[in-house]
């Protein structure tokens, strides 16, 4: 029996451990069986929202059901750590008479040390693992000309580019059933999980797909253009699909290549579009992480000591957790998070400054509330837009760039939908004062007052940053 170890990879379509595991059982005349492994203490260290668990669960039990139409019985382990699981995979494949387990693999330090405790352990019982490509969507090592480890962006994007220039990665079909259909044994229920918004995304891969395929059709054309307006559906929403792997990036990439050709585009423009940017910046922090392990650590990328310390404020840190700030954008923004567990991208870089910066509060409690809510919490892009917004990261914004929560305001939700929608005691305000209440208009929407003095704190910003500079 061949064994398929499911993690972040929650799919049939462009999964490599799925099909390669699929056809050697089709053409050796085998069987195959599924697991994935709960490790709910793990996931608290590793501040898991119970929402992404929520729609982690639905995407198990759908892909449950689509395995057993295949042949293949998926079944729930369930440890509490990381260094539980090689004796529990080991302890299942002995039972089931397993002699290859198939994974695909993962970025994160944690993860990669379990990893090769598997491997180790199963070894030595002569149970063959059989690795395969992260999530990335370039798996070959990309090094400057002097052969060293990219630090910047730009310089690490032309590279990638030009080796998506030559033809895009492989995407392999949904594998072939290798045996006739199973039944269920037991519905699957994930430890800690609860409900998420069923109305925005589902635990089903053709409704992924699907999601996908309309983004690339209807909205990816108008994607520069409508990106940065929170009040504006211009976005994909699929960063929750593409955090569990009910999607692969490679799939993300190929569908926009196909629309756009369709549409008249030329391979190099497809590659430059904005949208295919951001699938970039996902495969950038993925490489960091996989080169500079300290990131995982928790530490700062810029492994310089800082001179000063990040300051302790428990009330305006509570304050922002709670969309109690004063600052109507600022609070809109943390209430679409506490609703919905997303937040718009442009709203994360300005609540991240705002913390960072104006409060000149530890990104790290930052990062660790976003991965407490978030639906698509990953640990790679949170941390590095956290270390982006603080000046601590590779390639990060520079420490004097310091937004105006009011002007951004302005500019990103002139008429102020975002904010009525998530803060609806402002919404009998008219388009200017929205942005920022008078004392009275505050005292008569029951909103708050700010928590401090922009002006002030970015001044104190700047001198605290500039130390370090």
């Amino acid at each position: 029996m061949q064994l398929v170890w499911f993690r972040n990879d929650l799919r049939l379509d462009d999964n490599p451990a799925l099909f390669h595991a699929c056809q050697y059982a089709m053409e050796k005349g085998d069987t195959v069986r599924a697991v994935f492994i709960a490790c709910p203490e793990q996931w608290r260290l590793h501040d898991e929202s119970p929402r992404k668990l929520g729609i982690l669960q639905s995407a198990l039990q759908s892909l449950q059901k689509t395995l057993a139409d295949l042949g293949i019985t998926l079944e729930l382990l369930d440890v509490a750590l990381f260094d539980d699981v090689p004796k529990v995979l080991l302890d299942y494949c002995q039972s089931h008479q397993a002699n290859g387990v198939y994974f695909n693999r993962e970025i994160p330090l944690n993860e990669k040390h379990r990893d090769e405790a598997v491997a180790e352990l199963l070894g030595n019982h002569g149970i063959t693992v059989q690795p395969y490509s992260d999530d990335r969507i370039i798996h070959a090592p990309l090094l400057s000309k002097q052969g060293a480890v990219y630090r910047v962006f730009t310089p690490w994007y032309k590279n990638w580019l030009s080796v998506l220039s030559n033809g895009l990665p492989e995407v392999l079909p949904s594998p072939k059933a290798p045996a006739k259909a199973v039944d269920i044994l037991e519905p699957i229920t994930v430890p800690g999980a609860e409900v998420f918004r069923e109305d925005l995304w589902s635990g089903e891969e053709n409704k992924a797909l699907d999601q996908l395929q309309r983004f690339c059709e209807q909205k990816a054309e108008h994607y520069q253009a409508k990106r940065d307006y929170p009040s504006i559906a211009g976005t994909s929403t699929l960063s929750p699909y593409l955090a569990i792997g009910l999607l692969s990036a490679r799939r993300c990439l190929h569908t926009l290549f196909e629309v756009c050709v369709k549409q008249g585009f030329h391979h190099e423009d497809c590659l430059n579009h904005v949208w295919a940017r951001e699938l970039a910046w996902r495969d950038f922090y993925r490489y960091l992480m996989l080169n500079f392990e300290h990131i995982s650590r928790g530490e700062n990328f810029k492994q310089e000591p800082l001179s000063r310390g990040w300051l302790t404020n428990e009330d305006a840190k509570r304050a922002w957790e709670t969309g109690q700030t004063g600052f109507p954008i600022i609070d809109a923004a943390m209430q679409q998070l506490l609703r919905t567990g997303w937040m718009h991208n442009r709203l994360r870089m300005l609540v991240a400054s705002f913390y960072c910066k104006l409060l000149c509060l530890d990104w790290r409690d930052g990062e660790r509330f976003f991965m407490q809510h978030l639906v698509d919490g990953d640990f790679p892009s949170n941390n590095g837009g956290w270390q982006w917004s603080s000046s601590t990261g590779c390639d990060a914004s520079p420490w004097f760039r310091i937004f105006n929560p009011t002007t951004q305001s302005q500019k990103f939700d002139e008429s102020g939908d975002f904010i009525k929608r998530f803060l609806p005691e402002l919404a009998d305000l008219d388009s200017k004062s929205i942005h920022w209440p008078s004392q009275e208009q505050r005292l008569a929407c029951h909103y708050p007052d700010p928590i401090i003095d922009y002006k002030e704190a970015r001044q104190l910003a700047l001198d605290f940053f500039k130390v370090d500079s």
